[in-house]
């Protein structure tokens, strides 16, 4: 992989991809190549998250501020950079902005997605491999019981996991009609550095620091896996290494937790690190919220096939990743700050815009 190219790089699970790639552990197993960071810089976008890279590796990583639909400038990103291999992260991510606001998932999951699958064909003499992020969503709900395979059915809840779907659709429906080079991996939830604070663990860690009140969903008992972020790109970068072509791959952490033990937790851990001023325990500040429509009770991802073929394994338990992300956040005060007063959307203007 000569040139990659990155879609939606600036976001969370691609910053930490990217940041990834570029550093030493991962020159040593085995990416030397260029990556072509290319996002629309949506409301999560952040290129912020990788601007000391463009200084520190111009001959390794570049970005381009660009929409995955724009057909023409794709055109010319593919043309330019001699793309011979894709990572293809870009999507709108967010249930509940899905659930207001469907059309644009289908435009940017399931367009975007078309676009970028067109170009690959298009360029096909080079392209090496089109790998595409998804998500254990697709899979709809589990019981009480049981694990998501990689043969588990689709039954999608939400119109993000039904765009979802419809993209690893296109893209298996390219690799069979077309013969392109393509993996897949649907994962668990993702946690860690740099994830905008609207998700479910960065927001509880700012509310519970700030004695804020921490709204879940129902009665908490929803179940989701949950797997540290930097594990999940090990995942990837191992599947598009050494996984078979045409062949999906789950990837989950080994952590499955209710959302109210997710909660709990986090009080517990800043509790441990940083009291509250007036004594009592963060766990007070909880508040039980009306549930989201069509709200999935339990994922669990069964990732023996990438375990037994491909070697690997989490190395984070929920703790100990829990740990890093809570410190993480406590480190970086200004990153913070800046993206909840949309400071960043300022720095993007300044530096990137048209």
């Amino acid at each position: 992989m000569k040139n990659l190219l990155v879609t939606g790089g600036c976001g969370f699970i691609g910053t930490n991809f990217v940041r990834y790639l570029l550093s030493a552990k991962c020159k040593k197993t085995g990416f030397n190549g260029r990556i072509i960071n290319v996002d629309k810089l949506t409301y999560a976008g952040n290129p912020f998250n990788l601007a000391e890279f463009e200084k520190k590796y111009p001959d390794r990583y570049s970005f381009v501020k660009s929409d995955i639909c724009d057909v023409k400038a794709m055109e010319g990103i593919f043309d330019r950079f001699k793309i011979d291999s894709i990572c293809h992260f870009a999507a709108e991510s967010h249930v509940d902005r899905s659930i207001a606001e469907p059309d644009t998932f289908i435009k940017t999951n399931i367009n975007g997605t078309f676009t970028l699958l067109e170009l690959a064909r298009k360029n096909q003499d080079r392209l090496l491999l089109f790998h595409h992020v998804s998500t254990d969503e697709v899979f709809g709900s589990l019981g009480n019981q049981g694990f998501f395979t990689e043969k588990t059915p689709y039954d999608p809840s939400s119109p993000y996991s039904a765009s979802k779907a419809a993209s690893d659709h296109l893209v298996r429906a390219y690799a069979r009609t077309y013969g392109l080079p393509v993996t897949i991996s649907n994962c668990s939830n993702n946690y860690g550095p740099y994830q905008f604070p609207e998700k479910l663990i960065p927001l509880m860690i700012l509310n519970s620091f700030k004695g804020k009140p921490l709204p879940v969903y129902g009665e908490g008992f929803n179940v989701r896996d949950w797997l540290y972020v930097a594990d999940h790109c090990r995942a990837i970068f191992e599947i598009m290494k050494k996984g078979k072509r045409g062949e999906t791959y789950n990837i989950g952490g080994h952590c499955e937790m209710t959302n109210i033990d997710v909660v709990t937790r986090i009080c517990s851990m800043l509790d441990e690190k940083i009291p509250q001023k007036n004594g009592k325990p963060r766990k007070d500040l909880i508040r039980f919220v009306k549930d989201r429509p069509g709200h999935d009770l339990r994922y669990a991802i069964d990732s023996s096939k990438l375990e037994k073929e491909l070697g690997w394994v989490p190395e984070e338990s929920f703790d100990t990743g829990l740990e890093k992300t809570i410190d993480w956040y406590l480190d970086n005060e200004g990153w913070v700050k800046m993206v909840i007063d949309g400071e960043y959307r300022k720095w993007i203007e300044k530096h990137y815009e048209e």
